[in-house]
C-alpha cells in the first residue's frame, strides 16, 4: 500500500502540538514517529470514544492487539482484516481511527514491527482499563495507567531515536515523558472526563496533586532533555515538554488552555533555524 500524502495533515488535525516537531524531523525518522503517534491516537479515539460501548470498545482495542501481533511485513499487512473489523462497528468513528492499517504502514520496515508491538501491548493495556471502567484509586493505580498508556510511548520513542542515529535515550526520562505528558491531558481534560464517568484522580486527590504529580515527571524529563546532544531527535522531545510545562501554568491561572500565540511563540523560541517544517507529503 503507497504512503498516503495526506498523513501529515491528519497528524496536524490530530495534535497541533506534536505536529509542529514532528513535521520538522527528517525523513525516515518524520515516517516512523507518524506512524506511532497516528497509530497511537487511532486506539486512544477508541478507549475514549464518547459513544461507543464498552463491551464493543474492548472487543476492538483486543482484536488491533491480535491482529497486529500477527503482522511481519509492510507488504504482506493485512489491511482488509482492520478494514471488517472496522466495518461491523454500528457508532461512527474518526478517520484517524479508521485509517489504523495505513499508519501502521508508514514507518521504514526496519522499525515499523517495534512500533506494532508498542501498539498491540498498548490496546490490550487499553483494553483492560475499559474493563476495569478506569477504576484508579492510589497513585500506584495511576503510575499503571500513565505507563500502559503514555510512558511506555516514551520507551517507544527511545527505541525510534536510537534506530534512527544510534541516539541512546536513558529509559527512566523516557517514561516520566510520557506520564507528565498524561498527568496534563488529564488536567486539561478533567471536566469532560467526569462528565462521562470516568475519574483518572486517585481517591482524595485534587488538581492540586495531579498537577504536583504532573510538575515532579516534567521536571526530571526536563532535567534529563537539557543535557541531550543537538539532534533533531532531542529537538522533538524539547517542545512537547515546553508545551506542556507551559500548559500547566497557563491552567494554574485558571485559563483553559494555552493559546495559540503562546504555542507560535514557544515554538519559534525552540526550533532550529534549518529546521524548516515538511508540506503536504511524508517524503516532501
Amino acid at each position: 500500500m503507497p504512503v498516503q500524502p495526506d498523513a501529515l495533515d491528519i497528524l496536524e488535525r490530530t495534535s497541533r502540538t506534536f505536529f509542529i516537531p514532528i513535521s520538522r524531523l527528517p525523513s525516515g525518522l518524520r515516517e516512523a514517529i507518524t506512524s506511532a503517534y497516528l497509530c497511537m491516537r487511532a486506539i486512544d479515539e477508541i478507549e475514549d470514544h464518547p459513544a461507543l460501548d464498552p463491551l464493543i470498545k474492548v472487543r476492538q482495542l483486543r482484536a488491533i492487539s491480535q491482529l497486529f501481533q500477527a503482522q511481519t511485513t509492510i507488504a504482506a499487512f493485512s489491511h482488509s482484516d482492520f478494514s471488517a473489523l472496522f466495518s461491523g462497528a454500528p457508532t461512527d468513528q474518526p478517520e484517524v481511527t479508521l485509517r489504523l492499517s495505513e499508519w501502521a504502514c508508514l514507518a521504514p520496515e526496519s522499525i515499523a514491527p517495534r512500533i506494532w508491538d508498542s501498539i498491540a501491548a498498548m490496546a490490550e493495556r487499553m483494553a483492560f482499563w475499559v474493563e476495569n471502567g478506569w477504576t484508579i484509586h492510589t497513585q500506584s493505580d495511576l503510575d499503571r495507567y500513565t505507563f500502559g498508556v503514555a510512558g511506555a510511548v516514551g520507551l517507544l520513542i527511545c527505541d525510534i531515536g536510537a534506530w534512527s542515529d544510534g541516539f541512546q535515550m536513558s529509559r527512566t526520562p523516557a517514561i516520566q515523558f510520557g506520564r507528565g505528558l498524561q498527568a496534563v491531558n488529564i488536567l486539561r481534560n478533567r471536566t469532560a472526563d467526569v462528565a462521562r464517568g470516568v475519574d483518572f484522580f486517585p481517591t482524595g486527590w485534587t488538581p492540586t496533586h495531579m498537577t504536583d504529580y504532573a510538575r515532579g515527571n516534567l521536571a526530571l524529563a526536563h532535567a534529563y532533555a537539557q543535557t541531550l546532544p543537538t539532534t533533531p531527535f532531542a529537538y522533538f522531545i524539547q517542545i512537547p515538554l515546553a508545551l506542556a510545562i507551559a500548559t500547566l501554568d497557563t491552567l494554574d491561572r485558571g485559563e483553559e488552555k494555552l493559546s495559540r500565540s503562546a504555542v507560535e511563540s514557544l515554538v519559534q523560541l525552540l526550533t532550529p533555524d534549518d529546521t524548516p517544517p515538511a508540506k503536504g507529503s511524508l517524503h516532501g
